[in-house]
């Protein structure tokens, strides 16, 4: 079953792992799950399209079932702190060895060498080593992160698979495995390569002690920012550029000759209340009619039970629907001559395809009962006592 796609094996861990591996099987890739017997919380999800193994590799038979199918793979992806995999005897120079065109694909918080590299963390904690955390918030608050969408999902999961590509392009040339060093609080640094290059052309204010939320994109200019509306819903504003400005402030009813001007930092505070006054007048239909089909970059701030059922969604079909009618992001972008196709089936269960999966790597049905009896795998199915 290694025709059409590149195998991978992919050991369970939190999240960002756990996206990257989604986006390979979104890609075409046929990603084999490893699990822990019974685990729980964020290896139930991220799992579309993905077959699950129940394997414990605290014992050292099923570390010897992980070399087995690392052996003959394409690619293992590996999400824990440094040195785990080396205790267990599945760093990449023993797997490597033993399969030289292995990919072999680390993310960890603070990547494989410094002097954080063995320490705990998480999302916050890289956001700030990256620097970014230090310009998100709002003015007279403290940094707060958005969520966990930046180093999680961003610097981590997605640099991730860019980094995986990129490998994987290189071995068609070369044959060669090799490994790959994913950092999150590096990724997240590198996503915010355009705040670097700008901090000194007027969009940041303060760059060596920063004032959050008072500058164009942090919230601060009342043309990019968000309103209420009369009903409680919320538009969000991006009108940048001076023409865009001017069919907002049209827009809005108001006149441009009677406002200050669009750059005039001191009268931010005062626009954007005069702006929030007016925005709260009508109902979101009613700033639909008046914005929609304008180029005043006015939008529609929309709620997860929304989103996909927006008509500019739904002509493009960004989001699907699994047979549970559970609603998911579809692969972004988009590939003319290979699009993704993504599992509509529903998630799978941790130990599901246990046995399925390693008779498809060549183990015998005895070894699959030694496995059984060692209790280093767990089946979903009741199994008789012989």
């Amino acid at each position: 079953w290694r025709c059409g796609g590149v195998l991978v094996v992919e050991l369970a861990g939190l999240a960002p792992g756990l996206f990257c591996g989604m986006v390979l099987v979104d890609l075409g890739a046929q990603v084999v799950r490893v699990d822990q017997p019974g685990a729980l919380g964020d290896v139930s999800c991220l799992s579309r399209g993905k077959r699950l193994l129940a394997l414990d590799l605290k014992r050292w038979r099923g570390t010897a079932v992980v070399r087995r199918l690392c052996a003959c793979t394409d690619m293992v992806l590996e999400p824990f702190r440094h040195g785990v995999m080396e205790k267990l005897q599945l760093g990449p120079e023993i797997l490597q060895k033993e399969n030289p065109r292995l990919i072999y694909a680390r993310l960890s918080g603070f990547g494989q060498s410094g002097r954080f590299t063995t320490a705990a963390g998480h999302d916050i904690n890289y956001l700030a080593l990256s620097g970014v955390l230090s310009r998100l918030g709002s003015s007279g608050e403290n940094p707060s992160a958005p969520l966990n969408l930046l180093p999680d999902f961003g610097g981590g999961g997605l640099m991730y698979a860019l980094g995986i590509v990129m490998a994987l392009f290189e071995h068609t040339r070369s044959g060669r495995g090799q490994v790959i060093d994913t950092s999150m609080v590096e990724g997240t640094a590198y996503l915010s390569s355009f705040l670097w290059k700008t901090k000194n052309l007027g969009l940041w204010e303060g760059a060596v002690a920063p004032t959050l939320g008072i500058t164009v994109l942090d919230g601060g200019a009342p043309f990019y920012t968000t309103y209420r509306m009369a009903d409680g819903e919320f538009m969000a504003v991006g009108a940048l550029e001076p023409q865009f400005y001017q069919l907002l402030v049209k827009g809005l009813g108001l006149k441009s000759d009677e406002l200050p001007n669009q750059r005039s930092m001191a009268d931010w505070p005062e626009m954007k209340k005069k702006f929030a006054a007016v925005f709260a007048k009508k109902t979101k239909a009613e700033w639909c009619r008046v914005f929609d089909g304008t180029d005043a970059c006015v939008t529609l701030v929309l709620t997860f039970e929304e989103v996909a059922h927006h008509a500019h969604n739904k002509e493009r079909s960004s989001f699907i629907t699994d047979g549970e009618q559970g609603v998911s992001p579809c692969l972004a972008p988009l590939l003319s001559n290979t699009p993704a196709t993504p599992s509509l089936e529903r998630d799978p269960l941790i130990e599901e395809h246990t046995e399925e999966i390693l008779k498809e790597f060549g183990f015998s049905q005895e070894e699959i009962d030694q496995l059984y009896s060692d209790k280093v795998i767990e089946g979903n199915k009741l199994r008789a006592s012989l």
